[in-house]
């Protein structure tokens, strides 16, 4: 059974997006343990529109789009890392989480703490563009640290060779592919990049 965490290297490169995209291709499950930030389309409201798929409900729904700690902080929440835990459900699951791998949880906890607790193999998503080997390089780094398995890392963005090949194998981690930027963005648009982008078997 296919059970993957997808993770990014930085916020708002699309991650969310591969994430239906992979829900959809796969026929899975989709849950965000926390939701940072209700200001516009929360995660699960954009995977379930664009997939169709079952979505779990968040473990945490926080108002500002703030890291988990400080959003939580400011709205006296108290986030309970420890009681965070893999859900079960019938299928492939993909879990999603907020930002990257060092994004604080609370003050004591990453979310790569959390990823090494549940051992599940993580997709890294990544831009294409200036600056993305240095985040890529540093994001595989703070997962191997942890003993978090690595299933591979999928590009987002426009093409760019050198770039997603140094990575793949400076960071020695398989190139599952790359999600071009969609326009329009629609469940059928998505579904045709993604089965033309990545080899499905890849996540079987």
């Amino acid at each position: 059974m296919s059970r993957f965490i997808v993770t990014g290297t930085d916020t708002g490169i699309g991650k969310t997006i591969f994430a239906a995209g992979l829900t959809g291709a796969i026929g899975a499950t989709y849950w965000k343990p926390i939701q940072s930030g209700l200001e516009e389309e929360a995660d699960s409201e954009t995977v379930a529109r664009l997939t169709g798929q079952p979505v779990l409900p968040e473990g945490y729904r926080l108002v500002r789009p703030l890291s988990p700690h400080r959003s939580a902080e400011l709205e006296g929440v108290t986030i309970d890392a420890d009681a965070l835990a893999v859900p079960s459900c019938p299928g492939p699951l993909v879990i999603e989480g907020a930002g990257g791998p060092l994004v604080p949880v609370t003050r004591a906890t990453l979310f790569a703490d959390i990823f090494a607790r549940w051992g599940l193999p993580v997709i890294l998503c990544a831009r294409t563009g200036l600056g993305t080997i240095n985040h890529s390089l540093g994001s595989i780094e703070a997962l191997r640290a942890r003993g978090v398995p690595i299933h591979g890392i999928a590009f987002i963005g426009e093409a760019n060779e050198d770039n997603e090949a140094t990575i793949a194998e400076m960071g020695r981690v398989r190139r599952l592919g790359r999600l071009p930027y969609l326009d329009p963005l629609t469940p059928e648009t998505l579904a045709a990049a993604f089965a033309e982008s990545f080899d499905l078997s890849a996540f079987a």
